[in-house]
């Protein structure tokens, strides 16, 4: 019980800094994007932002994504060199990636205009060949994971987006003419920095024999992170190599269901270079709170529902203990989740055309962009219950369990590209549109799975933290009428006096509503006090 409250506040604790790292991040990026808007052109951004980012991203995740999911379950810290060996097979398969995805994207894909973005095809190569550079570090993150070095990935991952955004920004004001080799040197920066920064710190780790102190670390050396050969035992685990392959082909079904607008974009042209550039800018503004919040939440939350739990066991096969502490988790970070992501639809949605018209001007205010910010609002509502509820769902399901949802996948990958191809008669929304409708889906059947996973324990029903408090909904309602009207009041006109009173009537209502949900989401607010109270005590200790 001990080890499991532990595992909660570490879990707590992860989510916490990553969230902080996160923040800091995009704000960082949020202000680059800034800057990039009046020294790059919309094109460049479109093919760097959508199309090479889209190739670089294709290869980690479809490379690593699967590996990650079946060694990061509780019986995989039983078996280290065979779990290590099978990790190393992320690297020869982002090779491989890397050579059909690059090929296809310098010789089957729309190739831009040389006069707007030069170079295109070295930006391929580098792009993808960074993307399995990363890989190498691949088993120091599963290990790392597993042994709660939660701060190592926060260090790892902030120095090197800090190098990124600083060499991007650097370039492009200092030396324009560079065009995209500016990002392809800041690519190589990043993915550089994080293959060394990993090895350099578990090198340290065994060198001063600090990693002794934890208790029953099982890599002695640093030759223990590379592939071996294991007497008595097969080179890999065969039932975890198989829990792989299944997580594998869900892997290419949920890139497609993550990133299927992209792919729409990229390969069938409904968008320009230029469009897709600000699409892009309005998308990241509008998944801020996606990447900042609940991304490092849902990575942290899955990593202890897999340790906690038993994969393939129902609620009542697994120990009461562990089954209670994972319900009332479930229950708060599902309570925690909505109410951030409502708050960003109130809020977010009279809020849309302020922000955008500060940020890039008539470039993004005008035409469609604060109508697709406010759809990404309603997105982040829907993605805030997504995120938590798949992911306590992938961490308890048994293989066969997976297999069967990879076919549910393959249903909602063809209803997610056919909505996004008809929807784009509403413009670059559709996109936005089709994955909400995806994500409800998706929704819908994680949550039958959570309901039918504690149906033999009636005490316990972490769904309940789908529905706030009726005076917290209340509150927000009214908050979203004053928000609504004054916007239409104030906003219009652009001088600064009235778009300050804007400001200050959200505020306002924001208050009312953090007020309302302290004083009624008792559970809630005693969650977080005492998970943050042991993270002070931990620090003064």
């Amino acid at each position: 019980m001990a080890d499991e409250k532990s595992v909660v506040q570490s879990t707590f604790r992860s989510a916490s800094y990553n969230v902080v790292l996160q923040v800091s991040f995009r704000v960082l990026t949020f202000a680059m994007n800034g800057v990039l808007l009046r020294y790059t052109s919309r094109d460049m951004l479109g093919v760097v932002n959508v199309r090479l980012m889209l190739l670089q991203q294709t290869i980690i995740f479809v490379s690593r994504e699967a590996f990650r999911k079946a060694c990061l379950s509780k019986s995989s810290e039983k078996h280290w060199p065979q779990v290590i060996n099978l990790l190393w097979c992320v690297f020869p398969i982002g090779l491989l990636m890397s050579a059909i995805l690059g090929y296809l994207w310098i010789y089957h894909l729309e190739i831009p205009d040389p006069a707007f973005v030069a170079n295109y095809p070295l930006g391929v190569i580098v792009f993808a060949g960074t993307g399995a550079l990363e890989l190498l570090s691949e088993q120091l993150w599963v290990v790392s994971q597993v042994f709660l070095f939660f701060r190592l990935k926060i260090i790892v991952e902030g120095i090197a987006n800090f190098s990124r955004c600083f060499m991007t920004v650097f370039l492009v004001i200092c030396f324009p003419n560079l065009g995209i080799i500016s990002f392809c040197l800041a690519q190589i920066s990043f993915s550089f920095l994080s293959v060394v920064l990993y090895y350099t710190y578990f090198w340290y780790q065994i060198k001063t024999g600090a990693s002794e102190s934890i208790e029953q670390f099982p890599l002695k050396t640093l030759r223990d992170f590379f592939p071996c050969t294991i007497s008595n035992k097969s080179v890999i685990s065969w039932g975890m190599a198989k829990l792989t392959w299944s997580f594998f082909k869900q892997s290419i079904l949920k890139k497609i269901l993550t990133e299927g607008e992209r792919f729409i974009m990229t390969i069938f042209k409904v968008l320009t270079f230029a469009e897709q550039g600000v699409y892009d800018v309005i998308n990241n503004l509008g998944s801020l709170v996606a990447r900042c919040v609940f991304m490092p939440i849902e990575e942290s939350y899955y990593t202890f529902f897999a340790h906690i739990l038993t994969r393939g066991k129902t609620a009542k096969e697994q120990s009461q203990e562990a089954a209670r502490i994972a319900a009332e988790v479930l229950e708060v970070i599902l309570r925690l989740m909505i109410l951030i992501g409502i708050t960003i639809l109130i809020f977010g949605y009279s809020y849309s055309y302020l922000l955008l018209d500060i940020y890039g001007g008539a470039t993004l205010s005008s035409g469609e962009g604060p109508n697709l910010l406010r759809w990404y609002c309603v997105y982040v509502l829907i993605i805030a219950i997504n995120g938590i509820t798949e992911c306590f769902m992938f961490a308890a399901m048994s293989r066969d369990e997976v297999d069967s949802y990879n076919y549910k996948m393959m249903v909602f990958s063809g209803l997610f590209l056919t909505a996004s191809w008809y929807l784009t008669i509403f413009g670059s929304s559709g996109f936005v549109m089709a994955n909400c409708l995806n994500m409800l889906l998706r929704i819908f059947h994680s949550c039958r799975f959570i309901a039918e996973y504690f149906k033999s324990t009636p005490t316990l029903k972490p769904l309940k933290g789908l529905v706030p408090s009726p005076w917290v909904l209340a509150t927000y309602a009214v908050a979203g009428l004053i928000t609504s009207y004054s916007e239409t009041v104030f906003c219009c006109s652009h001088g600064w006096f009235n778009r300050i009173i804007h400001i200050v009537a959200g505020a306002l209502c924001l208050l009312v509503v953090v007020v309302t949900v302290w004083i009624k989401e008792k559970v809630l607010v005693n969650f977080i006090s005492k998970q943050w109270l042991g993270v002070i005590k931990e620090k003064e200790n």
